[in-house]
């Protein structure tokens, strides 16, 4: 019974969104103590569900949440909608077509979700999360077309969890990252949101008056000036000569003996070593010497973490 109460009210929530915990106790016949033991359950099985307090509060899911690709297969959608459109054939009775429409908007498409835009499309996921990172953008780009304000569990670069009320202004294509520009109503300024690190959005049902952006008020250096900037010398295998023009461009990278060579100018602001390392030791530093200690002394450290004598049982095997 106690499951059947959770799934029950897992479903009312994706239906409605947000209802007052007195609702969800008088219609499945509990006490609101059992209901808040029941949305806590759920949220430690991963559903983000908010329970907003005082009078006009209520309980709430993610707009961004949806049902697991798994949850039905194929046999058990295609079954459970034919029986309620044969139902509904025979009764017709609203709350029928209401519930089929219901059970559509939970499906997930297999295939992989695009932003489309004009003659662009974009596909801004990230590994293993492709679908979860498309329902936030679609969220994110709703709020800042429609002006309407939304909630989002955030983490900050250094690992910090907050919830933040933001009013979206415009999203940003950066570095093959997604941002959104918003004003943050808990810091009282505008910020800049990696959505990477959103883990769920939802719609409060409120709007806003949405202003002109100046490009110099944005906190995203997309110009770097000379003070900025490092002189930088690689060296790169030829094996990694497309991922590396993909950062870089391969129009500065030259050839050189047996191997080929960039000069560029880059800003050293502490993610140009771990970018470096990402290629494996298939681009070297040949230039600053104090670019070059940084990176061997970052390698050290993750050889120290996974330990030399993993390696070496490695390789014997």
């Amino acid at each position: 019974m106690k499951y059947q109460i959770m799934l029950n009210i897992l479903m009312t929530l994706l239906s409605k969104r947000k209802v007052t915990a007195q609702q969800i106790a008088e219609r499945y016949e509990v006490s609101k103590r059992s209901v808040y033991r029941y949305i806590d359950e759920l949220n430690v099985c991963g559903v983000p569900i908010d329970v907003d307090r005082g009078r006009y509060g209520g309980v709430k899911i993610a707009d961004t949440f949806r049902l697991p690709a798994g949850y039905f297969s194929r046999e058990e959608f295609a079954a459970t909608e034919n029986a309620i459109s044969a139902m509904y054939s025979q009764i017709r009775d609203k709350n029928l077509l209401s519930a089929l429409d219901k059970l559509k908007s939970q499906q997930k498409n297999e295939k992989l979700e695009l932003s489309v835009c004009g003659n662009i499309i974009v596909d801004g996921g990230t590994w293993g999360d492709s679908k979860k990172f498309s329902e936030k953008m679609r969220v994110c780009e709703t709020a800042v077309n429609e002006c309407r304000r939304i909630t989002i569990d955030y983490f900050s670069r250094g690992g910090e969890h907050s919830k933040r009320v933001i009013d979206p202004h415009v999203l940003i294509f950066k570095q093959n990252v997604w941002y959104v520009y918003a004003y943050c109503h808990t810091k009282q300024t505008f910020r800049t949101f990696k959505i990477g690190r959103i883990r769920s959005a939802a719609f409060t049902g409120e709007s806003f008056e949405k202003r002109e952006i100046r490009r110099d008020e944005l906190d995203i250096d997309f110009f770097y000036t000379a003070e900025n900037l490092t002189e930088v010398t690689l060296e790169i295998e030829k094996n990694s000569i497309a991922e590396v023009g993909d950062w870089l461009g391969i129009d500065n990278i030259e050839p050189h003996g047996k191997t080929f060579t960039a000069s560029v100018s880059l800003p050293d602001d502490g993610g140009l070593v771990n970018k470096i390392l990402s290629f494996g030791g298939a681009v070297k530093v040949k230039e600053p010497a104090e670019l070059k200690n940084k990176v061997a002394k970052a390698a050290k450290r993750i050889a120290e973490t996974y330990g030399n004598s993993g390696i070496c049982e490695t390789e014997q095997t």
